[in-house]
């Protein structure tokens, strides 16, 4: 049991919040724990997952290396939250599970070079070791607007894994499972 409560979506007064966190549930993943637990603060819902959403609608990132930046970062943090729902993603782009469990290592199979670029940033970012040489690689493929959301998102995995840990959120139970199985 998370450390606070967890409320249901029609638990938040209408409006914002409330339709971000029924969007989120119903378009992009069963997040109702963390959503649960963040609506204590309902702009939290709105800002965070706000962003998220839109950067969605945009479509600047392809779902692959969205998912490869997610589950790198996720990992990179331990945060078993964020990896129980990002990898099954990742696998869906036709990604190996045994590429997505050895993502972290240097010689991880299965990833092309750009998606390899796409992990060495992510985790240089998690790290907090981002150098000229990686940007400039980045910009061979991506344009700024595409590194400032391989950024974000990196980034926000951190605070996602921090908020999870300090407040216990418990992952869905469809997604006990295959934690249990690992």
């Amino acid at each position: 049991m998370a450390r606070v409560s967890t409320l249901l979506s029609h638990q938040l007064p209408a409006g914002e919040a409330r339709r971000i966190f029924e969007k989120v549930e119903n378009e992009y993943g069963a997040f109702g724990n963390m959503l649960g637990v963040m609506a204590h603060k309902p702009a939290s819902i709105e800002h965070l997952y706000g962003l998220l959403l839109g950067f969605a609608a945009e479509g600047n990132l392809s779902r692959l290396h969205l998912e490869i930046v997610l589950v790198t970062a996720s990992r990179a943090n331990e945060c078993t939250y964020c990896v129980s729902h990002h990898a099954p993603k990742l696998q869906a782009e036709q990604v190996s599970a045994e590429t997505v469990e050895r993502i972290l290592e240097p010689d991880v199979p299965g990833l092309g070079p750009v998606e390899l670029l796409v992990r060495d940033y992510a985790l240089a970012v998690t790290r907090q070791r981002v150098g000229d040489s990686l940007v400039a690689r980045l910009r061979e493929h991506f344009d700024e607007s595409q590194i400032v959301e391989l950024t974000l998102r990196a980034a926000l995995c951190a605070f996602f894994a921090r908020f999870n840990e300090a407040l216990d959120v418990q992952l869905e139970p469809q997604y006990q499972s295959a934690v249990l199985a690992a």
